[in-house]
């Protein structure tokens, strides 16, 4: 009660805040500041309480049984906030509602500017109440589910905020430029505000896109950082169209005729945010995405938002245009007008494709059985838009805005593009497009920094195209220049792969059984793959084991032996049955209600080797979200035997039967070993395009 309440007031205020500042009256102004700040009191107080019930356990709330329980470490606890589509609303209206006090007050927007603001935090609002966090489980439980064991990773406990933090943001570009149009403001009235917080979002949104490659790589296990699931592809659109933002308004400082394209990319970035969010949270995409949410009726409440949002925008700009400065937007074909036009037109292409590429599940459904394209699509269609967009920056670099104003001559700079081409050949790419992405990768990092040395780039600008051009050729280098090979691999026996000598140590199982390692050495470098397990055993979630060296990573992801030497038997109240050691025998169960849905369950087991007979008693301990049980060892830990289910009339008993931990521990396994050559320069250069982002906030 005491959320739904705080979010009812949240709305209302911003609402309030809205007519406050609509007015466009001085003494109605000051109240629109007083709701505005009362609005994020609401949010502060809705998310507070939220964290309450998810700390307190109380899972007589659906969200918080759904993504929390009560043995969750309390760095998860956090992360469970916004695990879920309803937390993640919420997060997003918090940053939102904090993002509009700091504009408030410090007098950063007009008040046409908050209203129009304040308009997107109502929306929000209403969003979050659509699909609340605070709705009632239905039926009671004692236990939640847990956050997945997946995203049980610290670099997950941070990627969620870090994203939503640029999607917040991304409205106030989008604000600035709605009251510019209503208000005929002149571009020095806000075009530089509207550039730092433009650079803001657009830093955090792409580190949350790049920690969210590395939790890829880092746990997941099938050695990439980019699939181009279509959930990925929903964040990297809004930031190549907020790129294009920041690049045409630093040219509509010095060429007013481009501020329609100013208009126009700010509308565009924070719609596809919107569009992106209704893709993930409607459900379309349940079949093609390992992360999306299930399909929920909150998804036709964002499309509505969504077309309410561009529609209102493009129209505005439609009514205003003729007013906007006219002139040439370029004085010529050399000009760094032209070339980062031409760059950001490319950026325009790039971010067509991926959009059309995730939203085909959507397209094909309204035609017939919804259908996704595969990555390769991605590959093929991006990457000589790569190529030509990294040359753009490389000649925008050598020039100053206005006409024939050369900072250096290009062809000094051709002995970057070899080099990037000869350091791709020795690593062993030969595919025709990445070799030259990889050239054009060196010479746009190198055109960047000798730009920079000449004083014809910032030092935040040079530090961010000098990041991507170090990334996309890590990209080449760590994609095309991979190689893969599975191979068995048994305890103690050297084998020698691409140029190292792997030897696997066997598994080791930690002390509280949560998780069992498979350890290795790389040219006697330990490494360790963690296999994170449930309370009964299975595996939960896996991670691979990496040796990071300067010449790249070794990744090895083992999978589970075919034959782990595991049995099933199903017996009969005193019945004998045997596997290939033992003979065992049920000699009955007793059940023991502990209240509360809790219920622990034993049975009694005759175990023989044909002279002696040992008796276990192995358990299962059964609430109302399932069961869970341990192994107990028989003949000295020969076998283990877990007991994993009693029939309603106590007649049978199902029995799962293990090896000795010894037995297990030494199995062999087959795993998929990669060569990354030298990813981590992939992880220094999105590094470097955050920082120079942000260090370009202050120029």
């Amino acid at each position: 009660m005491i959320g739904t309440i705080s979010l009812a007031v949240t709305l209302a205020l911003a609402l309030g805040a809205l007519l406050c500042y609509a007015t466009r009256n001085g003494g109605m102004e000051r109240w629109g500041r007083v709701f505005t700040l009362l609005s994020l009191v609401g949010a502060v107080g809705a998310s507070s309480y939220l964290m309450w019930l998810i700390f307190g356990n109380h899972f007589e709330i659906a969200y918080v049984a759904s993504y929390s329980s009560a043995e969750l470490p309390a760095m998860y606890k956090f992360s469970a906030f916004w695990a879920g589509q309803q937390g993640s609303f919420l997060l997003w209206l918090l940053i939102h509602a904090g993002a509009g006090v700091i504009l408030s007050f410090r007098q950063r927007l007009t008040p046409v500017g908050m209203a129009v603001y304040m308009l997107l935090q109502s929306m929000l609002a209403f969003l979050v109440m659509a699909k609340s966090p605070f709705l009632p489980q239905e039926v009671v439980v004692e236990n939640g589910i847990g956050l997945n064991p997946l995203l049980q990773d610290p670099w997950m406990a941070i990627h969620p905020p870090i994203i939503f933090l640029g999607y917040a943001l991304l409205a106030v570009p989008f604000a600035y430029c709605a009251a510019a149009l209503i208000e005929n403001q002149k571009a020095k009235q806000w075009l530089e505000q509207a550039r730092q917080w433009a650079l803001v979002a657009w830093a955090f949104l792409g580190a949350g896109i790049f920690i969210g490659g590395y939790w890829a790589y880092k746990v997941l296990g099938w050695g990439g950082f980019w699939g181009w699931d279509p959930v990925e592809n929903s964040s990297l659109v809004p930031w190549l169209v907020a790129g294009i933002f920041v690049h045409v308004l630093r040219v509509a400082r010095v060429r007013e005729a481009v501020l329609p394209m100013v208009h126009l990319a700010a509308v565009f970035a924070f719609s596809l945010v919107l569009y992106g969010t209704f893709l993930t949270r409607s459900g379309i995409l349940g079949d093609f995405s390992v992360h999306s949410f299930s399909g929920t009726s909150i998804g036709l409440t964002i499309a509505v938002v969504n077309a309410i949002v561009l529609v209102s925008g493009l129209l505005l700009l439609t009514v205003r245009v003729n007013k906007l400065p006219k002139g040439e937007m370029y004085p010529g074909y050399d000009s760094r007008e032209f070339i980062i036009l031409l760059g950001t037109l490319l950026m325009v292409f790039m971010a067509s494709i991926i959009f059309l590429g995730m939203s085909m599940p959507l397209l094909t459904q309204l035609v017939g059985k919804p259908a996704a394209v595969d990555t390769d699509f991605y590959v093929r269609t991006t990457m000589p838009l790569a190529i030509v967009m990294m040359v753009c920056i490389a000649l925008a670099c050598l020039r100053r805005y206005g006409k024939s104003n050369k900072v250096m001559a290009g062809r000094m700079l051709s002995i970057f593009f070899a080099a990037g081409l000869v350091v791709s050949w020795l690593v062993g790419i030969r595919q025709f497009f990445p070799v030259i992405l990889a050239g054009a990768a060196v010479l746009g990092a190198a055109a960047s920094v000798l730009s920079w040395r000449k004083k014809a780039l910032g030092l935040g600008g040079m530090v961010a195209h000098f990041g991507l051009g170090i990334s996309l050729l890590a990209i080449v280098l760590a994609g095309s220049g991979s190689k893969t090979v599975s191979q068995e691999l048994r305890v103690d026996e050297p084998v020698t792969l691409y140029g190292h000598e792997i030897v696997f140590k066997g598994q080791q199982f930690a002390d509280d059984m949560s998780a069992k390692y498979y350890r290795y050495t790389v040219d006697g470098r330990e490494i360790r793959a963690l296999t994170k397990l449930h309370a009964n055993g299975e595996d939960a979630a896996r991670e691979p084991a990496i040796d990071k060296t300067l010449a790249g990573d070794i990744y090895i992801a083992p999978t589970p032996p075919k034959d782990s030497g595991r049995q099933e038997l199903i017996l009969k109240y005193g019945r004998m049955d045997m596997d290939d050691l033992y003979a065992y025998r049920y000699e009955g169960a007793a059940i023991e209600d502990q209240g509360d849905g809790r219920m622990l369950v034993r049975a009694v087991i005759a175990v023989t080797d044909g002279d002696t007979i040992e008796r276990v008693e192995p358990v299962i301990q059964a609430t109302r979200e399932g069961g869970t049980s341990k192994p107990v060892d028989v003949f000295g830990g020969n076998k283990r035997l877990r007991l994993t289910g009693i029939s309603a009339d106590q007649k049978q008993a199902r029995l799962e039967i293990l090896p000795s931990m010894e037995t297990e521990t030494q199995q062999a396994i087959t795993a998929s070993v990669s060569t990354k050559p030298f990813i981590w320069l992939l992880w220094l250069g999105s590094v470097l395009i955050c920082v120079g982002t942000l260090a370009a906030v202050r120029k």
